[in-house]
Protein backbone atom coordinates (compact mmCIF):
# COMPACT_ATOMS: atom_id res chain seq x y z
CA UNK A 1 0.00 0.00 0.00
CA UNK A 2 1.30 3.45 -0.95
CA UNK A 3 1.47 6.14 1.71
CA UNK A 4 -0.11 9.58 1.36
CA UNK A 5 3.37 11.09 1.07
CA UNK A 6 4.21 8.77 -1.82
CA UNK A 7 0.93 9.69 -3.62
CA UNK A 8 1.72 13.37 -3.05
CA UNK A 9 5.09 12.96 -4.75
CA UNK A 10 3.52 11.14 -7.69
CA UNK A 11 0.86 13.85 -8.14
CA UNK A 12 3.45 16.63 -7.85
CA UNK A 13 5.64 14.93 -10.48
CA UNK A 14 2.68 14.54 -12.86
CA UNK A 15 1.64 18.15 -12.29
CA UNK A 16 5.14 19.50 -12.99
CA UNK A 17 5.44 17.32 -16.09
CA UNK A 18 2.10 18.65 -17.38
CA UNK A 19 3.20 22.26 -16.84
CA UNK A 20 6.54 21.65 -18.56
CA UNK A 21 4.68 20.20 -21.54
CA UNK A 22 2.71 23.44 -21.97
CA UNK A 23 5.82 25.52 -22.65
CA UNK A 24 5.21 25.71 -26.40
CA UNK A 25 1.48 26.35 -26.12
CA UNK A 26 1.59 29.92 -24.81
CA UNK A 27 3.15 32.90 -26.63
CA UNK A 28 6.23 34.45 -25.05
CA UNK A 29 5.50 36.98 -22.36
CA UNK A 30 6.53 40.60 -22.62
CA UNK A 31 9.38 39.82 -20.23
CA UNK A 32 10.62 37.13 -22.59
CA UNK A 33 10.42 39.54 -25.53
CA UNK A 34 12.52 42.07 -23.62
CA UNK A 35 15.04 39.50 -22.43
CA UNK A 36 18.72 40.49 -22.05
CA UNK A 37 19.48 38.89 -25.42
CA UNK A 38 17.15 41.44 -27.05
CA UNK A 39 18.26 44.46 -24.98
CA UNK A 40 20.79 45.62 -27.57
CA UNK A 41 18.29 45.43 -30.44
CA UNK A 42 16.50 48.74 -30.06
CA UNK A 43 15.52 51.38 -32.62
CA UNK A 44 15.76 54.95 -31.40
CA UNK A 45 13.21 57.53 -32.50
CA UNK A 46 13.43 61.18 -31.41
CA UNK A 47 10.49 63.58 -31.10
CA UNK A 48 10.66 67.25 -30.16
CA UNK A 49 7.71 68.63 -28.21
CA UNK A 50 7.63 72.18 -29.49
CA UNK A 51 10.54 74.15 -30.93
CA UNK A 52 13.11 76.62 -29.64
CA UNK A 53 10.93 79.48 -30.93
CA UNK A 54 7.93 78.02 -29.01
CA UNK A 55 6.02 76.74 -32.06
CA UNK A 56 3.23 74.43 -30.92
CA UNK A 57 4.07 71.29 -32.87
CA UNK A 58 5.50 67.79 -32.59
CA UNK A 59 8.60 67.30 -34.75
CA UNK A 60 8.02 64.95 -36.47
CA UNK A 61 4.24 64.85 -36.12
CA UNK A 62 3.87 61.36 -37.64
CA UNK A 63 5.57 58.36 -36.08
CA UNK A 64 5.72 54.85 -37.53
CA UNK A 65 6.52 51.66 -35.64
CA UNK A 66 6.33 47.92 -36.36
CA UNK A 67 4.62 45.47 -34.03
CA UNK A 68 7.00 43.21 -32.12
CA UNK A 69 10.06 45.44 -32.54
CA UNK A 70 11.71 47.17 -29.56
CA UNK A 71 11.92 50.99 -29.58
CA UNK A 72 13.34 53.78 -27.48
CA UNK A 73 11.29 56.92 -28.03
CA UNK A 74 13.38 59.92 -26.97
CA UNK A 75 11.15 62.88 -26.18
CA UNK A 76 12.65 66.32 -25.62
CA UNK A 77 11.17 69.75 -25.06
CA UNK A 78 13.38 72.50 -26.54
CA UNK A 79 10.72 75.19 -25.96
CA UNK A 80 10.09 77.51 -23.02
CA UNK A 81 6.62 76.01 -22.51
CA UNK A 82 5.45 72.85 -20.77
CA UNK A 83 4.00 70.18 -23.12
CA UNK A 84 2.24 66.83 -22.86
CA UNK A 85 2.78 63.78 -25.06
CA UNK A 86 -0.70 62.26 -24.85
CA UNK A 87 -1.59 59.14 -26.86
CA UNK A 88 -3.76 56.91 -24.67
CA UNK A 89 -4.88 54.48 -27.39
CA UNK A 90 -1.27 54.11 -28.57
CA UNK A 91 -0.18 53.46 -24.99
CA UNK A 92 -2.84 50.74 -24.73
CA UNK A 93 -1.47 49.12 -27.92
CA UNK A 94 2.11 48.72 -26.65
CA UNK A 95 3.97 46.95 -23.86
CA UNK A 96 5.99 49.51 -21.92
CA UNK A 97 9.30 48.27 -20.54
CA UNK A 98 10.12 51.57 -18.83
CA UNK A 99 10.19 55.33 -19.01
CA UNK A 100 13.31 57.15 -17.83
CA UNK A 101 13.36 60.84 -16.97
CA UNK A 102 16.36 62.24 -15.14
CA UNK A 103 17.27 59.78 -12.42
CA UNK A 104 13.77 58.30 -12.28
CA UNK A 105 12.68 55.07 -13.96
CA UNK A 106 8.95 54.39 -14.24
CA UNK A 107 7.44 51.01 -15.07
CA UNK A 108 3.90 50.07 -15.95
CA UNK A 109 1.20 51.58 -18.14
CA UNK A 110 1.90 55.12 -19.32
CA UNK A 111 -0.79 57.19 -21.03
CA UNK A 112 0.64 60.70 -20.87
CA UNK A 113 4.05 62.26 -20.33
CA UNK A 114 4.57 65.84 -19.18
CA UNK A 115 7.79 67.50 -20.30
CA UNK A 116 8.76 70.79 -18.75
CA UNK A 117 11.03 73.19 -20.68
CA UNK A 118 14.39 71.56 -21.42
CA UNK A 119 13.27 68.13 -20.19
CA UNK A 120 14.11 64.81 -21.84
CA UNK A 121 12.38 61.46 -21.33
CA UNK A 122 13.08 58.04 -22.84
CA UNK A 123 10.20 55.59 -23.36
CA UNK A 124 11.23 51.99 -24.11
CA UNK A 125 8.42 49.84 -25.49
CA UNK A 126 7.34 47.09 -27.87
CA UNK A 127 4.27 47.74 -30.05
CA UNK A 128 1.71 44.93 -29.77
CA UNK A 129 -1.40 46.00 -31.73
CA UNK A 130 -1.39 47.42 -35.25
CA UNK A 131 -3.39 50.56 -35.89
CA UNK A 132 -3.30 54.33 -36.23
CA UNK A 133 -3.48 56.41 -33.07
CA UNK A 134 -3.85 60.11 -32.34
CA UNK A 135 -1.23 62.16 -30.53
CA UNK A 136 -1.86 65.53 -28.92
CA UNK A 137 -0.70 67.98 -26.30
CA UNK A 138 -3.52 68.33 -23.78
CA UNK A 139 -2.55 71.75 -22.46
CA UNK A 140 -5.50 74.05 -23.27
CA UNK A 141 -5.04 75.68 -26.67
CA UNK A 142 -2.01 73.65 -27.76
CA UNK A 143 -3.85 70.98 -29.80
CA UNK A 144 -6.08 73.66 -31.33
CA UNK A 145 -2.93 75.56 -32.37
CA UNK A 146 -1.61 72.49 -34.19
CA UNK A 147 0.17 70.42 -31.55
CA UNK A 148 -1.29 67.14 -32.78
CA UNK A 149 0.10 64.12 -34.57
CA UNK A 150 -0.41 60.55 -35.59
CA UNK A 151 1.25 57.31 -34.55
CA UNK A 152 1.02 54.24 -36.79
CA UNK A 153 1.86 50.67 -35.81
CA UNK A 154 2.30 48.29 -38.75
CA UNK A 155 1.63 44.55 -38.24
Amino acid sequence: MLSITHWGRILLTLFLAAIAGLGGVFPPSANAIASPANQSMVTEVRVHLGTEDNALTFVPNRLEFSAGKRYKLILDNPSQLKHYFTAKDFADAIWTQKVEAGKVEIKGAIHELELKPGAVAEWVFIPQKAGTYSLRCTIPGHAEAGMVGEIAIAP
